[in-house]
C-alpha cells in the first residue's frame, strides 16, 4: 500500500496535478494492466530485460525508470508488447494506459525548471573550417582536407564533446594559417605546379562523372582553382575523319567562363592531336566547356568511347566527321599577377599603416564572429608592427596579423560569451552567438553580412523567421543537405560501399554517384518547395538520369542530366526506395532484412533495437539461396527466444524491402526462389508490398517527425539530447504538426526552441 500512497502524494504535490492526472486512474487501470499483461515476462523468475514488475507500485521521474517506461509505452503502442502469442489487451485499455503514463511524464516535465543544457565550446570541424576560410578570406584551398578525420558522436561530426584538439591538428592549423594568408594576400610563393588529368569519360553536362557511351553534345565541368594565377589547359583529341580530297574541317573550342579559345583541327586520319591554352584565372570555381564546331557553326556531337579507337589498319573505318576528346589536362598554378585579384578584394587600397588597424578590427570581428575588444585589436596589431619592423610590406604584415587570428581559439572554436548584462542560471545567447548558431546549422559556415548587421543592431531575434527562410533559400543551404542529410541518411557510407563485383557487375562509380545525387536532389527539393517532412516516406517523385533510370527499370529518360519524374507505380516512392539507402543497408553479397529494418528503426522511427545478446551465431552465408529463401534461413537463425521480440518489428520492416536487391534494383526472385516481401507488424497490420509497408509507416506521422526532430536538434545544438530535452522535442513535434509538417516549420521550431535560443550559465556565474 505504501508505494501507492507515495505515488499519490507525489502527483498531488505537482502544480496542476489534480486537474490533469488522476491518481485513482493508476489504481483502476494502470496497475491492473501491468499485472495482467507485463508481469508474466517481467518478474523475479523470468525478469526479461532485467525488469521485475512483480511489486510494481508506481512510476517515478528517475531517469532510469523513465527510460524504461517510455520504451514500454512505445512497445505497447506498436504491438511489440505483450509478445506475439499472448493475449492482446483491448485497444481502449492500451490508449488509456499509455495516455496516462505520458500525461504523468508531461506533469513531471512541467514541474521541472527549463534547462537548455550546456554545449562544450565546439571546435570547427573540417567542413566548417574550409567553408569559414572560404567566406572569410575568399580563398578556395580547402586546407582542412589535409586535417585528421573528425570524430563523430550521436551520428554527427559536429558534436562538441568529441571534437578534440590534438598536437597534430594544432600543427596543421599553423601551416594552414600561413598557407591561406599567403594565398589571400598574395604574399607568398605559389606552390609547385601540379597536373590534373581528367579522362573524357569523367565529363558530364552537370559536372558529375559521365558514363562511357553517353553523348551530351559538349563537355561541361565545374573546376575549383586554388590561386590567382595562370593555368594551362591541354586537350588531347583523336581524329577519326575519313581522308579524302575535301575532308570536313572541325574546330575544337575550349570555353572558360564564356570566353572561347578555339583550335582548328586540320585534315587527318587517325592522328592524335594536343591543343594547349594558357589562361589567367582568379581563385575559385570556374566553368570549363569543350565542344567541336563545324565551319557552319553547328556543334558536332561529342562522342565518348568505352575502348580505344579502332585499329587504323582495319578496313571498317568510321565515316564522316568523328573527332574524339580523350583527355583534358589542367596544369598550374603559374605566374601570379603582381597584385592578386583576391588581395585587391580583401584589402582594397590599404597600402599604408594608417588603414591597418581598421582593417584588422573589421576582419577580426568577422573571424571571431562577434565584436572584439580594444585589447584584442591591440594584440593583433602587435603582430602587424613586428612584421613591419622586420621590413615586411603592408600586405605581408596584414597577412601575419591574420595568421594570428586564424590560430586563435576564438576562430577555431565556437565560443559563446553571454550577452552583456545577461543574468540568471538560464539566459538568452547573444545575438552574435545566435547568428553563428543559425549559419553553422544551415550553411556550415560563418554568418554573412546581413546576419552580422542584424546581430549588431540587436534585431536578429525580431527577424528570425525571415532569416531562417532566407538561409534555407540560399545556395549555401546545399551544405545542410550534404552534411546533415549525408550523415542522417548514411549517404557518406555510400562512398566506401563495395558490392561484390561477381554478383553485381553493374555497380560502378558512376552508378554510385547517381544514387547519391538522387537522394541529395530529393532532399533539396523538399526544402526548396517547403514540402511536408512526411514526404521523406511517401513522395511520389524523384530525380534520375539515364543511368539510374535504367537501373530502376524506368523508361523514357535520356541523357546524363538529372531530371525530376513522377513515379507511376508502387515500386518506388520516398527514400526507402532510393538505391542509396538500400545499398548502404545491405551486405556486399546480399540484402540484409536485419540491417535494413534496424536502419529504419534508428533513422526514421527513432526506436533503435537493443544490442543482440551474446553468443548468437551469425547467419551461415553458404546456405543462403541454396536450401531456401533468405526468410526461411533467418527463421531458423533467430529461433532463440531472446532474439524473437526485437526481431519481430525489425525483420518485418526489412523483409518488406526484399523486392529491392543489394544495389536497389527491383526483383521478384532471389536466385531460384520467389521474393517474399509480405509480412505482419507486431501490432497486427499486414502488408504484401513495399508500398503497403510505406503506407503503414506513414500512418503515424508524429513518430517519423519526432525521430527527425531528435536528429536535427542534435545536429543543430552540437550535443546529444538529454532527459530535459524531451519536453522540447514534444513541443516541436506538436508545432510542426500544426503547420502541416512543412519542412520550414521544423527548422523554425528548432531555431525558436529553448536550447537553441538559451544557454545555461556555469556554476557560480
Amino acid at each position: 500500500m505504501l508505494p501507492r500512497l507515495c505515488l499519490a502524494a507525489v502527483l498531488l504535490s505537482l502544480p496542476g496535478a489534480a486537474e490533469r492526472v488522476d491518481p485513482a486512474e493508476f489504481v483502476r487501470k494502470v496497475k491492473p494492466f501491468v499485472q495482467a499483461n507485463c508481469v508474466v515476462c517481467h518478474n523475479k523468475s523470468v525478469k526479461q530485460a532485467e525488469i521485475d514488475l512483480a511489486s510494481f507500485g508506481g512510476i517515478s521521474n528517475d531517469p532510469k525508470d523513465r527510460v524504461v517506461w517510455e520504451m514500454a509505452v512505445h512497445k505497447i503502442r506498436t504491438g511489440e508488447m505483450p509478445p506475439k502469442g499472448t493475449r492482446r489487451p483491448a485497444q481502449t485499455d492500451i490508449q488509456a494506459v499509455t495516455r496516462w503514463i505520458e500525461s504523468l511524464f508531461e506533469q513531471y516535465d512541467a514541474a521541472t525548471p527549463p534547462d537548455p543544457g550546456r554545449v562544450t565550446a565546439r571546435r570547427l570541424n573540417r567542413t566548417e573550417y574550409n567553408n569559414t576560410i572560404r567566406d572569410l578570406l575568399g580563398v578556395e584551398l580547402r586546407p582542412a582536407d589535409d586535417f585528421p578525420a573528425d570524430d563523430a558522436g550521436y551520428g554527427f561530426d559536429n558534436i562538441g564533446d568529441v571534437l578534440s584538439l590534438s598536437p597534430v591538428l594544432m600543427e596543421k592549423y599553423l601551416r594552414s594559417a600561413e598557407r591561406v594568408t599567403q594565398a589571400a594576400f598574395g604574399t607568398g610563393p605559389l606552390p609547385q605546379p601540379t597536373v590534373d588529368r581528367i579522362q573524357a569519360e569523367r565529363f558530364r553536362l552537370d559536372g558529375t562523372p559521365a558514363r562511357p557511351g553517353s553523348r551530351p553534345g559538349r563537355l561541361d565541368l565545374r573546376y575549383r582553382f586554388s590561386h590567382d594565377a595562370e593555368y594551362s589547359f591541354a586537350i588531347s583529341v583523336t581524329d577519326r575523319r575519313t581522308a579524302g580530297r575535301s575532308p570536313e574541317p572541325a574546330t575544337v573550342v575550349l570555353t572558360i567562363d564564356a570566353t572561347p579559345y578555339p583550335h582548328k583541327v586540320d585534315a587527318g586520319e587517325y592522328k592524335p592531336r594536343r591543343f594547349e591554352t594558357r589562361v589567367p584565372l582568379t581563385a575559385g570555381e570556374h566553368t570549363i566547356e569543350a565542344a567541336f564546331v563545324m565551319d557552319d557553326a553547328a556543334t558536332a556531337e561529342q562522342k565518348f568511347e568505352e575502348s580505344q579507337p579502332p585499329d587504323p589498319e582495319k578496313k571498317n573505318r568510321p565515316k564522316g566527321v568523328k573527332v574524339f576528346v580523350n583527355l583534358l589536362e589542367i596544369r598550374g598554378p603559374y605566374d601570379p599577377a603582381p597584385v592578386p585579384a583576391q588581395s585587391r578584394r580583401l584589402i582594397g587600397s590599404c597600402d599604408e599603416d594608417a588603414c591597418a588597424e581598421p582593417f584588422v578590427t573589421r576582419l577580426a570581428r568577422r573571424a571571431f564572429r562577434r565584436p572584439i575588444t580594444r585589447e584584442e585589436t591591440a594584440g593583433l596589431m602587435r603582430f602587424y608592427r613586428m612584421a613591419r619592423a622586420e621590413g615586411d610590406s603592408v600586405a605581408q604584415a596584414l597577412a601575419v596579423a591574420t595568421q594570428a587570428m586564424l590560430v586563435s581559439p576564438h576562430f577555431l572554436f565556437r565560443i559563446e560569451p553571454s550577452e552583456e548584462g545577461a543574468a540568471g542560471a538560464v539566459h538568452p545567447v547573444s545575438e552574435f552567438a545566435l547568428a553563428s548558431r543559425l549559419s553553422y546549422f544551415l550553411w556550415n559556415t560563418m554568418p554573412d553580412d546581413e546576419l552580422f548587421r542584424l546581430a549588431g543592431e540587436k534585431k536578429l531575434r525580431a527577424n528570425l523567421e525571415a532569416q531562417v527562410r532566407r538561409l534555407l533559400a540560399d545556395p549555401k543551404a546545399a551544405a545542410f543537405v550534404e552534411n546533415f542529410g549525408g550523415q542522417w541518411l548514411h549517404l557518406r557510407n555510400l562512398e566506401s560501399v563495395q558490392p561484390d563485383p561477381d554478383k553485381f557487375p553493374q555497380f560502378d562509380d558512376e552508378l554510385r554517384t547517381a544514387m547519391s545525387e538522387e537522394t541529395r536532389r530529393f532532399f533539396a527539393a523538399l526544402i526548396a518547395e517547403d514540402r511536408p517532412v512526411t514526404e521523406f516516406l511517401t513522395a511520389r517523385f524523384t530525380y534520375v538520369n539515364d543511368r539510374l533510370a535504367r537501373h530502376y527499370g524506368i523508361e523514357g529518360v535520356e541523357g546524363p542530366t538529372f531530371q525530376r519524374i513522377d513515379l507511376q507505380d508502387g515500386r518506388r516512392g520516398g527514400i526507402l526506395s532510393h538505391a542509396s539507402v538500400l545499398t548502404v543497408s545491405s551486405y556486399p553479397t546480399r540484402t540484409s532484412p536485419v540491417i535494413r529494418g534496424k536502419w529504419v528503426l534508428e533513422n526514421l522511427l527513432g526506436a533503435p533495437p537493443p544490442p543482440p545478446p551474446d553468443g548468437v551465431p551469425e547467419l551461415d552465408e553458404s546456405e543462403v539461396g541454396l536450401t531456401g529463401t533468405l526468410r526461411q534461413q533467418m527463421e531458423k537463425h533467430r529461433a532463440n527466444p531472446a532474439c524473437s521480440s526485437c526481431h519481430a518489428r525489425m525483420d518485418a520492416i526489412g523483409f518488406g524491402l526484399e523486392n529491392y536487391d543489394a544495389i536497389g534494383r527491383w526483383r521478384t526472385h532471389d536466385g531460384a526462389f520467389p521474393v517474399e516481401s509480405g509480412g505482419e507488424m507486431p501490432g497486427g497490420e499486414t502488408f504484401g508490398t513495399p508500398a503497403e509497408l510505406r503506407d503503414i509507416l506513414a500512418r503515424d506521422p508524429d513518430a517519423f517527425t519526432r525521430c527527425l526532430t531528435e536528429k536535427m536538434l542534435t545536429y543543430a545544438l552540437g550535443r546529444g539530447l538529454e532527459a530535459y530535452d524531451r519536453r522540447v522535442v514534444k513541443d516541436i513535434v506538436r508545432e510542426v504538426a500544426r503547420q502541416d509538417y512543412r519542412f520550414s516549420s521544423l527548422v523554425l521550431a528548432i531555431a525558436n526552441s529553448l536550447p537553441f535560443q538559451m544557454r545555461r550559465a556555469r556554476e557560480g556565474t
